[in-house]
């Protein structure tokens, strides 16, 4: 395949993934956002007056990077285990595979399509926050560099588990007892400085910690750990998960039997 046609394959890869999004929005648009919605209503507004300041914020000011980027992680995840473990449940991902579409083109359609869902949810919910308090960005570069990177490796994660589900109940062990609690522990409600000291050294085996603070950072300014760094890190798991992806689908690992 030349260029044009690799570009064509991948153009409809991807709008096959945004078709089926749109097409069923009230399942993958509208739940995160009244999710979020409550959120803000019941820990910014009803808690979080009687918490007071974090770091210098209100408290629903110190929260909002934290639920955006949740909203981020979980529909980029979401999206891609679902559509790709339903391909292969309907069989028709051996149609794909045996097309001269190359592997890594297949890769990133599935991936951008997880990404398109995530970064649409994030937007949408950041709308929603507005209407609880005025966000002022602190740093552009990181914060869309983290929001954009972060899609990409949770897309990749539900890749992984969409290959290794055998049945539907398989593609929510992994967000029920690995994605959630390690959300909730990262930091999104709470900022590490007030943990014990053996908890903060835990949590720094967190990896959502580095995302949540890096996005933190880049909409306020603050976070309890170096947001450069967090950001290195992030890219390199994102650059280490893309590789197993890619070497899972050239050898059919999960899809041929």
């Amino acid at each position: 395949m030349n260029a044009k046609d690799n570009l064509t394959a991948f153009l409809t890869l991807l709008r096959k993934e945004i078709d089926r999004i749109t097409r069923i929005w009230p399942q993958t648009l509208l739940p995160p956002v009244i999710t979020m919605s409550l959120y803000f209503v019941i820990f910014g507004n009803l808690i979080g007056s009687r918490i007071g300041q974090m770091d210098g914020f209100s408290y629903i000011e110190y929260i909002v990077p934290g639920l955006i980027m949740m909203s981020v992680v979980t529909n980029s995840y979401a999206n891609v285990v679902s559509s790709f473990f339903g391909a292969k449940f309907g069989k028709h991902i051996e149609e794909l595979i045996v097309s001269p579409m190359p592997a890594y083109l297949i890769l990133l359609g599935y991936m951008a399509g997880g990404c398109f869902r995530g970064l649409l949810v994030g937007l949408i919910v950041t709308g929603v926050s507005m209407f609880f308090t005025d966000l002022q960005v602190h740093n552009l570069g990181i914060t869309f560099s983290v929001l954009l990177l972060t899609s990409m490796l949770f897309s990749l994660g539900g890749f992984v588990n969409a290959t290794f589900a055998n049945k539907f109940d398989d593609i929510s062990i992994v967000p029920t007892f690995i994605l959630t609690p390690l959300t909730y522990l990262g930091g999104v409600f709470y900022s590490i400085k007030m943990l014990p000291d053996f908890w903060q050294t835990v949590s720094h085996f967190n990896p959502m910690l580095y995302i949540v603070n890096a996005f933190r950072f880049g909409i306020l300014g603050v976070s309890d750990i170096n947001a450069y760094l967090a950001l290195s890190l992030i890219a390199l798991l994102t650059v280490l998960m893309f590789c197993l992806c890619l070497w899972m689908l050239n050898r059919g690992i999960g899809i041929r039997s």
